[in-house]
């Protein structure tokens, strides 16, 4: 007897494009796209590359345009690229989300989330908004601008994990602890190729921000995306944003099958860390309480809700931070600033020395507030990666706003249920702040007389040409296991204004790691990179592989890759090659001289890729990709995949059913936060 489905299954099942006879974990598949967002770091580009499409306006039910990541404006480059996105957004029927209107994430979820629409977001925490029942997907912006023009976004048919919530938090146990514990047990590489659903009694314990919470840090697991279902706690959450209207019931079936099940009990779960440099480095906060601390930080996409902000004003409400501690912290969006300033919470704050901050991603990006030489930093956020801070030697640990807000009363880590005081009930307000949606801009109705505005530092789509018949070229470098995409391409208040300079920010590629590595890449005109396991983890900026294709990098041989990474090199024509046997990654070494003869043909011919090194041996990779990623590849890259169908005769929704999909244009969806004035979005 067959068993039900998940609820991940049913999304994809309504979403699939051309279906195949069977949802095989690892084959490719295709959906059909409803949301994109994009944030102002990945936009700029993801806008170039729908723009070298020549597709007038956006084919999909809604896409969105944030401004949230380059927000210190210390020179004219970010805002030159807020412009050009506003502009453009205008113009191609995206709406746009001015600056201090609040981090992607957050405001997506409050203001445009849907239960059961497909959302691909061009930056990795865009499973946030699984958290409403929505299955969103963090991706390159190429695959995000490809889904504008109206095509499928591809990817392995993940596994669906089951994770079975039992019991009831305790006091001072925050969502955040929960996925930490899933860190704890998976590490940073157990959620590959997965997605992760949360059912069972425990949910009911759990607001939609707080499952936004876990949703969005699912990401640090390597997820494909996580899902919790569309409930009755959903339906009061889109009340409270004034748009039930826009919620509907979903859950999986009560016989239905996971490929996996984890089961946590929450009665025993317990204040969690994670310790540097990885946010799998985890352990009880009463392991190492007593680590005296130089900042703390609440925020981030991962946690600046209503709630993480009231938290802190609970405990800190009529005391003061410690004198050895600076406390920064960050609401999500205007509408969290603005309910809490109503509220008489921010004034808590600001009375107990914490420093307010706009509403934008900050510190966790490294945009402001680096802390001090060797310091110790304890954030609300989703990373901790060296040097990600903008400090190269500070420490940074993770934890809840619960455990956060505690340490910095006492100046040192704390566990929180060590704090006398009782802990808050409120976890919502009422009613959030939803009068005023005026930061969020409707495209043009007159789209003809929209002048789109670029400044000096938006520089041309760079491009190379089709895969080579032979790539001959030099190891540029050898790295280990779990390279993140900030050790790749960093970001940071230095780099990531030149996010729409490729020329530019390809002198930075890999200089956390060597600092030679841009002069060593043009010296030797190119050449490959020599990976470890989970090669790309992290962030889903395409830059990662956008600047080494700049550089001239033809392919990376690593004993495993990230999703998202490996997805952007093949979409820039960079060949992820995996190695057949993990030890002869051991037998490679930097400068040395790579051959790989008759690549087209190997390609051609199935996964096996035979390299030929400096001292005569013979390397077996692998190359497992579907057809389209093959004709991909041998295109040179998506774009010019898509270009070379265009020049074939095809309509752009031809080049995109040449990609593999039947249908391409979803309906048109209507922006019903409570403002009339917002009209439809038209393809």
């Amino acid at each position: 007897m067959s068993l039900g489905d998940s609820l991940a299954i049913k999304i994809l099942r309504e979403h699939l494009v051309s279906p195949p006879e069977t949802l095989r974990p690892g084959q490719e598949i295709l959906i059909r796209v409803d949301h994109t967002l994009t944030q102002d770091a990945t936009g700029t580009m993801a806008y170039l590359q729908f723009e070298a499409m020549g597709i007038p306006r956006v084919r999909t039910r809604r896409s969105v345009s944030y401004v949230d990541h380059n927000m210190l404006q210390t020179g004219y480059e970010n805002m030159d690229d807020h412009v050009f996105l506003q502009t453009f957004a205008a113009k191609h029927g995206i709406y746009f989300s001015r600056p201090g209107n609040g981090i992607c994430h957050q405001v997506h979820l409050e203001r445009f989330s849907e239960p059961g629409m497909v959302l691909l977001g061009s930056d990795s925490h865009t499973p946030t908004c699984g958290g409403a029942g929505m299955l969103a997907i963090g991706a390159g912006g190429l695959d995000v601008a490809v889904a504008m023009a109206g095509g499928p976004f591809g990817l392995p048919m993940p596994k669906i994990v089951g994770v079975h919530l039992t019991g009831k938090r305790q006091p001072w146990v925050a969502a955040k602890d929960i996925i930490l514990e899933m860190l704890r047990r998976l590490t940073v590489k157990g959620g590959v190729g997965k997605v992760f659903e949360y059912f069972g009694d425990g949910i009911r314990d759990l607001t939609v921000p707080e499952r936004a919470t876990i949703c969005n840090m699912g990401a640090e697991l390597g997820a494909t995306t996580s899902i919790f279902p569309s409930d009755d706690i959903t339906r009061a959450y889109f009340h409270k944003q004034n748009r039930e209207q826009d919620w509907r019931p979903l859950a999986a079936d009560a016989d239905a099958h996971y490929d996996e099940v984890i089961e946590i009990d929450l009665n025993r779960l317990e204040p969690l860390v994670a310790q540097p440099h990885s946010p799998d480095n985890v352990v009880p906060v009463r392991e190492i309480a007593g680590l005296k601390l130089d900042q703390v930080c609440i925020g981030s996409c991962t946690n600046s809700s209503f709630h993480d902000l009231a938290i802190a004003a609970h405990v800190l409400k009529g005391k003061r931070v410690a004198s050895n501690v600076s406390m920064t912290l960050t609401p999500g969006s205007r509408q969290v600033f603005a309910t809490i300033a109503r509220n008489g919470i921010l004034a808590d704050l600001i009375a107990a020395g914490a420093r307010v901050l706009e509403a934008a991603c900050g510190p966790c990006i490294g945009m402001g507030q680096a802390p001090k030489s060797g310091g110790i930093s304890l954030r609300s956020f989703n990373r901790n990666f060296e040097g990600r801070s903008g400090t190269p030697d500070a420490k940074v640990y993770l934890c809840s706003p619960e455990t956060a807000a505690v340490s910095a009363l006492y100046g040192v880590l704390t566990d929180p249920r060590d704090y006398p005081g009782d802990y808050v009930t409120e976890r919502e307000p009422d009613v959030y702040d939803t009068h005023d949606d005026g930061m969020i801009l409707p495209p043009s109705s007159h789209p003809e007389t929209v002048e789109v505005v670029r400044g000096p530092n938006i520089k041309p789509l760079p491009t190379r040409g089709p895969l080579e018949e032979d790539i001959r070229g030099k190891v540029l470098l050898k790295v280990g296991d779990n390279i993140t995409t900030d050790h790749i391409m960093p970001a940071g208040s230095k780099i990531l204004p030149l996010r729409s300079n490729i020329p530019a920010i390809s002198e930075y590629v890999f200089v956390r790691v060597d600092p030679q590595f841009p002069t060593r890449a043009k010296q030797y005109g190119g050449g490959v990179i020599v990976g470890g396991s989970n090669y790309g983890q992290g962030s889903s900026r395409e830059h990662a592989a956008l600047a080494p294709m700049y550089l001239g990098v033809k392919a990376v041989l690593a004993k495993s890759f990230a999703r998202i990474h490996r997805a952007n090199l093949i979409n820039f024509g960079i060949l992820p090659l995996v190695f057949a046997d993990p030890t002869d990654y051991d037998t490679l070494q930097q400068d040395d001289e790579l051959v790989i003869a008759r690549v087209r043909e190997q390609l051609q011919a199935g996964p096996d890729i035979l390299v030929q090194t400096t001292a005569g041996r013979t390397v077996r990779t692998r190359c497992e990709v579907s057809e389209r990623q093959r004709a991909i590849l041998l295109s040179g890259g998506l774009l010019n995949h898509v270009r070379m169908s265009q020049a074939s005769g095809h309509s752009m929704a031809d080049a995109a059913a040449h990609l593999g999909t039947a249908t391409m244009v979803s309906t048109s969806g209507q922006f019903r936060p409570g403002k009339p004035r917002l009209e439809e979005v038209h393809a």
